[in-house]
């Protein structure tokens, strides 16, 4: 049954996601503020099928911890249900992405409109300076940034180490840093076809203040995040990887 509900949300969710890429391809010549719209309408769609469908329901804590002006949220990244999740309780996020998701037809053109910010991981410290300039003139507008410090989704259980970028664009700009941590990893696997039904749950961190050495904010970073990540996998022993969550795996 499991096997059979995820077949209908994976078809439902390629059919939905390639209607909204077509029909939504006039808003890139407007005001980015409708294309967030249509971006919230799009995820909250895809929720509430997965809620339907798979009897995947969410649990999204702590918003008093997210500042109401601009700031960078440190995700966990173990799922594409953390790129839905966001759009439902920030208003217009600037993701921050690999530029190869350029290459994806109409896709890349909603990213370069949205002002979300591709970047080159292979480029080295020219890369990093047009990270830390796009993200200065998005936080200036009031924006907030969304990242994922490890620079690839991972398995629970499975510890990869943080990029710097994250440390490098907090030591650059003068915005709080939210870190952000869930387990949506233990229902919506890494490379995973299966849907398990339960209860995701995000956590929103209290904000880093910006102004710590850099070092200093890197380490406190991943504490925060896998110490509160490895508290929201407890519970009953995880099912094998054919029932659907993703066995540990390499990093990248």
């Amino acid at each position: 049954m499991i096997g059979l509900r995820s077949l209908v949300f994976n078809v439902l969710f390629y059919l939905w996601t390639t209607l909204v890429l077509i029909a939504c391809l006039p808003l890139v010549t407007l005001p980015p503020k409708y294309l967030f719209r249509a971006g919230r309408i799009w995820a909250e769609v895809n929720l509430a099928m997965l809620r339907g469908i798979c009897n995947l329901t969410h649990e999204v804590r702590g918003l008093e911890n997210l500042p109401t002006g601009a700031c960078i949220v440190a995700s966990k990244h173990q799922s594409a249900w953390d790129t839905l999740i966001f759009s439902t309780f920030i208003d217009g996020p600037a993701f921050i992405l690999k530029r190869e998701l350029l290459k994806i037809p109409l896709f890349g053109r909603y990213v370069l409109a949205a002002g979300c910010i591709p970047i080159d991981r292979s480029g080295g410290m020219t890369a990093l300076r047009q990270l830390i300039e796009h993200a200065q003139r998005s936080l200036a507008a009031g924006r907030k940034l969304v990242i994922f410090p490890e620079g690839t989704r991972t398995a629970p259980g499975t510890r990869c180490p943080y990029h710097p970028g994250t440390a490098a664009l907090y030591a650059h700009v003068d915005a709080p840093v939210v870190p952000v941590a869930h387990n949506s990893g233990m229902f919506w696997g890494r490379r995973t076809f299966l849907k398990m039904p339960g209860r995701i749950v995000l956590e929103i961190l209290p904000p880093i203040p910006p102004g710590m050495p850099r070092k200093a904010f890197a380490a406190l970073l991943e504490k925060q995040i896998e110490t509160a990540s490895d508290r929201l996998f407890e519970g009953p022993p995880p099912a094998p990887p054919e029932a659907g969550i993703s066995a540990p795996s390499r990093c990248g």
